[in-house]
């Protein structure tokens, strides 16, 4: 499938495809390595929580910054 094909779809059918897919790769048993750059960015996290440079915001605080 391409993206031409899928930006022809409807929003409903492209969302039922998703759920598809979703439960597709659940029941899959095939392990999945996931990317350098994810380690990279846990340990980057851990470091700061670790030495009280990080820093934690509330829902409503997250809320209004991205507003």
């Amino acid at each position: 499938m391409s993206i031409s094909e899928i930006n022809k779809m409807a929003s409903k059918e492209k969302l039922q495809t998703m759920e598809l897919l979703w439960d597709s790769l659940c029941h899959d048993n095939q392990e999945m390595d996931s990317p350098e750059w994810h380690g990279k960015l846990l340990a980057e996290r851990k470091n700061k929580i670790e030495s009280g440079t990080a820093k934690f915001l509330t829902l409503d605080e997250l809320r209004k910054a991205h507003s």
